[in-house]
């Protein structure tokens, strides 16, 4: 890659963790004569002055060579969504519990910064997922879902595929998932692990209340609609554990998987399943 002329900040919510390696990442870029670009919300955080090279209260979608991240997946994924955008690639230091999408661990942080800050990095495209709420498209990295409300009865939702009705599924919820995000919720409701590099996206049941609920890979030019079916109650929708909307009694939104969504670096060498074996631990002994 082309050494990043422009970089942009995300941090996780706890500066304190996070101040040094900002400090030292202001300190090797404006050496570099790298400009360092701060959304709103990181220079509040970290309660930044103006300095040279820096941009403080940048837009974070807007263009920029290169994302570079200190925090967890929470925290990379809200970079992905914005860098999907703009087009520039995901850096990032595992500053979390997992990091399964961390590009470098913390204690590598020198090593890590050279690496970014020269180009010395590989760019790995992924899909994610589109859902239209209101008008507006909203992108899931990780999973698009459909959540019953807290207090509310259980969910009825009826799921078609490419068209062709397939069920109506009394549960707390539904999820499509990525294969980047197959080890996530997808995961804990005991969806299939997708490879990255898997062509297409996963349906499965939060909680389904029925036996004959079961997970089911899609095939990426097919889209996933979801109808409430639910008698009173509308569903949250979120994208990657953020609710951006609803869908109330008898209305119906549509999933669709998009390839090359996003840019993720890593690192020469790096696999999925050496991520996989690391942040899981083993399948079998």
């Amino acid at each position: 890659m082309t050494p990043p002329r422009t970089v942009t900040v995300f941090t996780h919510n706890y500066p304190e963790d996070t101040a040094a390696a900002v400090r030292r990442l202001i300190e090797v870029a404006t050496e570099r004569g790298i400009e360092v670009r701060f959304p709103a919300r990181e220079v509040e955080k970290h309660s930044l002055d103006e300095r040279p090279g820096c941009v403080l209260g940048a837009d974070p979608d807007d263009p920029t060579d290169l994302a570079i991240v200190f925090g967890g997946d929470g925290t990379i994924l809200t970079a992905l969504r914005a860098c999907a955008r703009n087009g520039a690639p995901v850096f990032a230091f595992n500053y979390g519990a997992i990091g399964f999408l961390s590009t470098v661990e913390r204690e590598e942080l020198e090593r890590g910064l050279e690496r970014a800050l020269s180009g010395d990095f590989e760019v790995l495209p992924m899909p994610g997922l589109e859902v239209d709420v209101d008008g507006e498209p909203r992108i899931g990295v990780n999973d698009i879902s459909f959540h019953r409300r807290p207090n509310s009865r259980v969910a009825t939702l009826e799921y078609a595929v490419a068209g062709e009705q397939l069920g109506r599924v009394r549960c707390d919820g539904l999820v499509a998932a990525t294969p980047v995000g197959s080890t996530g919720y997808n995961l804990a409701n005991g969806g299939p692990v997708l490879a990255w590099g898997v062509e297409g996206y996963v349906v499965s049941f939060i909680a389904p209340h029925t036996l004959t609920a079961r997970a089911l890979v899609v095939a990426p030019g097919d889209a996933l609609e979801v109808t409430n079916v639910s008698e009173r109650d509308a569903v949250e929708v979120t994208t990657d554990g953020r609710p951006v909307g609803e869908l109330a009694p008898g209305e119906r939104l549509a999933v669709r998987f998009h390839d090359d969504q996003i840019l993720l670096a890593q690192l020469d060498g790096a696999t999925f399943y050496r991520r996989f074996r690391d942040k899981f631990g083993r399948l079998a002994y």
